[in-house]
């Protein structure tokens, strides 16, 4: 009975100084090569390893894509898995294994890439920039 005590004693205290710390980045503002958005943010939750990107397109865009996909939305966001590699943050990689592509980010840069991959020839091409970069550090 004593050492369950202690044992329940010492589980409480020790969670009670663990601090969890989550490192959120967000992009926002980001241009982008060939499209015009009134909205394109990623935002990279390193603690998940899940990265959100929330985009609306302008009208001329958005009337690009619709002529040739009726199921395109003006509005948007969907969410990929992420890793870190070498001080960088790519999704999970997108495609066949001959051929994939992931999106790549470099911590404290404001320069988006795409990494594509074809029999193991890679290339990186930038796709954007953003104006703006926050970062928070949750604890809890």
């Amino acid at each position: 009975m004593r050492k369950n005590n202690f044992f329940i004693f010492f589980t409480l205290i020790f969670f009670t100084f663990l601090k969890i710390d989550a490192e959120i980045i967000i992009l926002s503002k980001c241009d982008h090569k060939e499209d015009i958005f009134l909205k394109n943010e990623y935002i990279l939750n390193l603690n998940e390893l899940t990265m959100t990107r929330n985009y609306v397109y302008n009208e001329k865009t958005y009337q690009k894509y619709r002529i040739t996909d009726l199921s395109v939305k003006k509005s948007n966001s969907y969410i990929r898995n992420i890793y870190e590699e070498g001080g960088r943050i790519l999704t999970l990689k997108h495609g066949y294994p001959q051929f994939y592509t992931q999106i790549l980010f470099e911590k404290d840069k404001q320069e988006i890439f795409i990494k594509a991959v074809l029999n193991d020839i890679e290339s990186v091409s930038k796709v954007s920039t953003c104006k703006k970069i926050e970062k928070f550090d949750q604890q809890s």
